[in-house]
């Protein structure tokens, strides 16, 4: 007869994730206002689009996940281009413990959220070293992100009935 020392059997292993690595893969700053010598007190209005990768890598455990921005900065009510930023920000991670069918989803929800704020402070550096103000980002909600790109990703491929 087994003993027990009246504690409940052990529990599934709880996941675990550790940031390797982040770095910039990628950027780019062009600062057109400076080229074209626009005026200095000019009201921005800033546009930002964020895309999201993830990737298994070669080694055990580790995977890629990448947040790409894309942020146009126009002066409002007019039509001339102030900056433009494009940025691919990745983290390296270990994770264990994460059943197959919920990485996709962490991949693209907890990674990124890891991350942000490291990517935030360097696209508020570049465009501050760029001669603006410093864009600071405002949080991303990546789990409403990846619900609409499923359900995009959903109406676009629609199930098939059975016949």
């Amino acid at each position: 007869m087994a003993e027990t020392d009246g504690q409940a059997p052990q529990q599934q292993a709880q996941p675990q994730m550790r940031i390797l690595g982040q770095f910039i893969r990628d950027v780019s700053f062009e600062n057109i206002m400076a080229q074209k010598g626009a005026p200095q007190d000019v009201q921005p209005d800033v546009q930002v689009q964020v895309n999201l990768d993830a990737k298994k890598r070669t080694a055990d455990n580790q995977y890629e996940s990448a947040i790409k921005l894309n942020v146009t900065s126009k002066a409002k009510g007019g039509d001339s281009t102030l900056f433009v930023l494009e940025i691919d920000y990745v983290g390296i991670f270990h994770i264990e413990n994460v059943p197959e069918d919920q990485m996709h989803p962490f991949l693209l929800i907890e990674c990124p959220r890891m991350i942000f704020p490291f990517l935030r402070r360097v696209v508020s550096d570049i465009t501050r070293d760029g001669g603006f103000p410093p864009l600071n980002l405002e949080n991303i909600d990546f789990i409403a992100m990846y619900r609409n790109e499923i359900a995009r990703r959903q109406a676009e491929n629609p199930p098939k009935a059975d016949a």
